[in-house]
């Protein structure tokens, strides 16, 4: 199989164990940054053009798609698409769990446990919303804010307005969330690969920090998942269509409740927290993809939740 990954950064983590287990089951694995591709539109000819060549030749690809570059990213993945190139994970399941509002309500209508959330427009129904979720303390999350960026714990009714309000003057669309205090600042990552919890790690927020993400300086410990967290995965990767996820979930009283599904999650800290080779699970995934030239596999099949439209056309 030639396969290949794209990435902007090829000595990044979640690449090189891409490579490496692509590597050691036979098959050849080329890093391209999808930036770097140009598009050719033409009648029943479909190209890619990197480095002044004609890509040509591929079995499959695994996007790894930054949140900064989705637009051009997914734009590259549907035109491998074009070119009958099978994907990992499709162009269309990017753009659906990128928009944050858009997947919670896809999440919604499949029937997936989250927090109360609310979106408004306007600032004059500020307080409406923050008593929607069940008031104060409450998260207000920007809607383009990834590894934790842009997500402010509100105190109070009286802080919360404020820094809405102020999110709004600057047209920053954002979402508020109830906050689940017996979460204690930890939430649970499960990695879905091909409709199968393939490993899954706990990350607790450090001290006097509410959010839990690795990145802002989290630990992850190795998880075992009740079987309605496990539920609750995999049908939040369904619903999105996605064949490889990471789910982020918070335990609460009500049972797990879904934050977040991300289409192209990190393998450093799942793999180091548990020990599992998960980037060979997402090989393996690709291989049965180019073994199945007509019947889609289960695990990117949507539901009936997409009988709301995209927010964007494919």
């Amino acid at each position: 199989m030639k396969l290949a990954i794209l990435s902007r950064e090829p000595k990044l983590y979640s690449t090189t164990r891409l490579v490496e287990a692509a590597t050691q089951r036979g098959h050849e694995a080329v890093v391209l940054d999808h930036l770097h591709c140009n598009l050719v539109l033409e009648k029943g000819q479909p190209g890619i053009i990197y480095e002044g060549k004609k890509l040509e030749g591929f079995d499959a690809i695994i996007p790894r798609i930054g949140a900064s570059v989705t637009f051009y990213g997914c734009a590259v993945v549907r035109q491998f698409e074009m070119m009958k190139v099978r994907t990992a994970v499709e162009s269309q399941a990017i753009v659906r769990s990128r928009d944050k509002l858009r997947s919670m309500q896809i999440l919604s209508r499949a029937g997936v446990g989250m927090p109360k959330t609310a979106f408004t427009n306007y600032s004059d129904e500020v307080p409406a919303m923050i008593q929607q979720v069940g008031g104060a303390p409450v998260i207000i999350k920007l809607l383009e804010g990834t590894q934790g960026l842009g997500v402010v714990l509100a105190e109070s009714a009286k802080a919360a307005q404020s820094v809405i309000e102020a999110f709004h003057n600057l047209k920053a669309r954002i979402i508020v969330q109830e906050f689940i205090a017996e979460s204690k600042g930890a939430d649970l990552r499960a990695f879905v690969v091909n409709g199968e919890v393939v490993g899954a790690m706990k990350r607790q927020g450090k001290e006097g920090e509410f959010r839990s993400n690795l990145h802002r300086g989290g630990s992850g410990t190795l998880v075992k998942l009740s079987r309605a967290e496990k539920a609750a995965a995999l049908l939040a990767t369904k619903a999105l269509g996605l064949g490889i996820a990471g789910v982020d979930m918070l335990q609460s009283k009500r049972g797990p409740l879904v934050l977040e599904v991300n289409s192209s999650p990190g393998l450093e800290g799942i793999e180091k927290s548990t020990g599992l080779d998960i980037a060979g699970k997402i090989i393996e995934y690709t291989e049965q993809l180019t073994q199945k030239k007509k019947a889609k596999p289960k695990a990117v099949k949507a539901t009936n939740s997409e009988a709301l439209p995209d927010t964007q056309p494919d």
